[in-house]
């Protein structure tokens, strides 16, 4: 059903044009006496068409126009503006303000049933245009949720991958990940980089799946070639990732290759100092050093948290960007939540 609002100070007028418009079939008039009134039931309402007298009562025709082709979604709706004989200056006028098409006064009704069918044939035309452009968007939205969920399961398998060699877990990949959210939030940094960086950072490691079990599963300190050799892992991990066409495994190649940097320019393997190291090797960082210090290791006891929280203060400027550091210890709830949320259960830690 098309609704046409017809707006006209003349009550004559406006039952010949509402009487001449119900002909058509399938059309609604609705039929409004003041224009301020008509506009404001378009503020909330779509017509398919404006029929609109020039000679009205505040607001008039034009300014009618003005007003309605400013209000949000309004712009391509057809409007036909009813104007006097010779009142060309009012045409051109009408025309900037953009109305469509015109009547003169009085009405031919021939003439105005035939422009009114030629004004819903385009306002139908629209809507399937726009209802095509809908359906595509829809696809669109499918075809690329297929593909982030495929990336997913990438990024799970290639972590899984590295778990099966690695003595960490798979909770410790998961809170790391979560931990790294965290902070990317409280820096501010926008919803999808925050997601970005939760699906990332479980490649942070995957490297070393390229590094020997005598040395990955030594449980003890390393000596200080074997150490070497564990460094690798960061530039391997980069190798496996770098190169794709997925932006998540890029940021995660990104990760692998620049989270063991320090922000003194201390780190490995390209020694990288403050900002030169990329923000998301940062954060990351800071979310892997915390919990594997809080986690039970073959090697080692897990440390409590408030001694963790003491290493992490101090190694401000010095391992850890200041600014990750801050923001990993705002709304430390949420951390401490993170931390319960994924726990290892008895057949993990087996």
């Amino acid at each position: 059903m098309h609704k046409i609002v017809i707006i006209d100070d003349t009550e004559i007028d406006l039952k010949l044009m509402s009487h001449l418009v119900q002909k058509l079939g399938g059309c609604e008039p609705l039929c409004f006496s003041e224009s301020a009134k008509a506009l404001a039931w378009c503020q909330f309402n779509d017509p398919d068409l404006i029929i609109v007298d020039y000679m009205m009562p505040a607001p008039d025709g034009l300014a009618f126009t003005r007003l309605f082709r400013a209000l949000p979604g309004k712009t391509d709706i057809p409007l036909l503006m009813v104007t006097v004989n010779g009142g060309v200056e009012v045409r051109h006028r009408a025309l900037e303000l953009g109305a469509n098409d015109f009547l003169t006064k009085p009405i031919d009704k021939i003439e105005l049933l035939s422009r009114v069918k030629n004004m819903l044939a385009l306002r139908s035309s629209q809507k399937k245009l726009a209802d095509h452009a809908e359906w595509l968007a829809s696809e669109v939205r499918k075809a690329t949720e297929e593909i982030l969920v495929r990336e997913r399961e990438i990024v799970f398998r290639l972590s899984k991958a590295a778990e099966y060699r690695d003595p960490e877990t798979g909770a410790h990949i998961l809170r790391m990940a979560h931990y790294s959210k965290h902070i990317a939030q409280n820096l501010g940094l926008s919803q999808a980089d925050q997601d970005l960086i939760l699906e990332a950072a479980p490649m942070h490691d995957i490297g070393k799946v390229g590094i020997a079990d005598g040395i990955l599963l030594k449980p003890g300190r390393l000596a200080p070639e074997e150490f070497e050799i564990m460094k690798r892992h960061a530039q391997i991990g980069h190798d496996i990732l770098a190169g794709s066409a997925s932006f998540t495994l890029q940021t995660g190649a990104a990760i692998a290759l620049t989270h063991h940097e320090k922000f003194d320019g201390t780190g490995y393997p390209n020694g990288l100092s403050g900002e030169d190291i990329p923000l998301y090797g940062r954060i990351v960082a800071v979310a892997d050093v915390f919990d594997a210090l809080t986690s039970e290791r073959p090697y080692k006891a897990a440390w409590d948290i408030d001694r963790a929280i003491s290493l992490v203060r101090e190694s401000a400027g010095a391992h850890f960007d200041p600014a990750c550091v801050d923001a990993f210890l705002m709304n430390w709830s949420n951390v401490l939540d993170i931390k319960q949320s994924f726990v290892e259960d008895e057949a993990q830690s087996v």
